[in-house]
């Protein structure tokens, strides 16, 4: 199929997934670029692609031929990609024995490269909570190189979930520089949550105190914090050694 202006009904409805009320309504997303359409590709949640003319990828699936000019139209980015990718939400019921909870992460950078940790260090289920930045805002899926596609990632009333943790036995771990445990000496569980809060504020107190055990990173004095993206990584590796 060849389409070639930007007026065509078509090409709106796919700008319209730039904005999240029109994600959330079709239960579709946008990827940009070969690399991030391969993935969903690889793990079937991709739907079709636009291609611009001239230029070809190798998969099996219904492919749109467009002019550059209609991808630049489409996409948020500087430089228009090659391809972009039309994609499926899918859902994953079963969240497995670890989890990582993200109460209200606000940077898309950071969600990124968390989801990117997660993979990395075997964390079955990411959970966040309503109101932490849209898992398919586009800044989120760059981030991620693709790994997106490697993890369940759902998005929960977080008390309401962290309450069927615990009466399912799992341990709830936080984060609390007073009352922290070191991390090295964080015994192993079978079954167990960690939870990362905000950027500014951390992790709502009201949840916090739902927490069994707290993790606490040592670092230099001169350190009052890490971004939450690096505390995580460090937390994943640590509990996954």
């Amino acid at each position: 199929m060849f389409i070639e202006s930007i007026k065509n009904q078509k090409i709106k409805d796919i700008k319209k997934l730039n904005q999240k009320k029109y994600r959330d309504k079709s239960n579709l997303f946008i990827i940009e670029g070969e690399h991030l359409v391969l993935e969903a590709y690889k793990n079937n949640v991709l739907d079709e692609v636009l291609i611009s003319v001239g230029y070809d990828i190798d998969i099996n699936i219904t492919k749109t031929f467009v002019p550059s000019s209609v991808l630049s139209y489409i996409t948020e980015l500087e430089n228009a990609p090659k391809v972009i990718g039309i994609c499926k939400k899918i859902e994953n019921k079963h969240i497995g024995n670890k989890i990582l909870i993200l109460d209200r992460i606000q940077d898309p950078g950071n969600l990124g490269t968390i989801i990117r940790s997660s993979v990395a260090f075997n964390i079955d289920t990411i959970v966040l909570s309503e109101d932490s930045v849209d898992l398919y805002n586009s800044k989120v899926l760059r981030a991620t190189q693709g790994l997106i596609f490697s993890m369940n990632i759902i998005e929960r009333n977080l008390i309401d979930f962290i309450e069927e943790l615990k009466c399912n036995d799992y341990k709830i771990y936080g984060t609390s520089v007073k009352n922290g445990k070191v991390l090295k000496n964080i015994e192993n569980s079978e079954k167990f949550a960690i939870i990362m809060g905000n950027e500014g504020k951390g992790v709502e107190s009201n949840i916090l105190d739902m927490c069994d055990e707290y993790i606490y990173i040592p670092m230099n004095s001169k350190c009052e914090s890490l971004n939450v993206a690096v505390a995580t990584s460090i937390i994943l590796y640590e509990l996954s050694r």
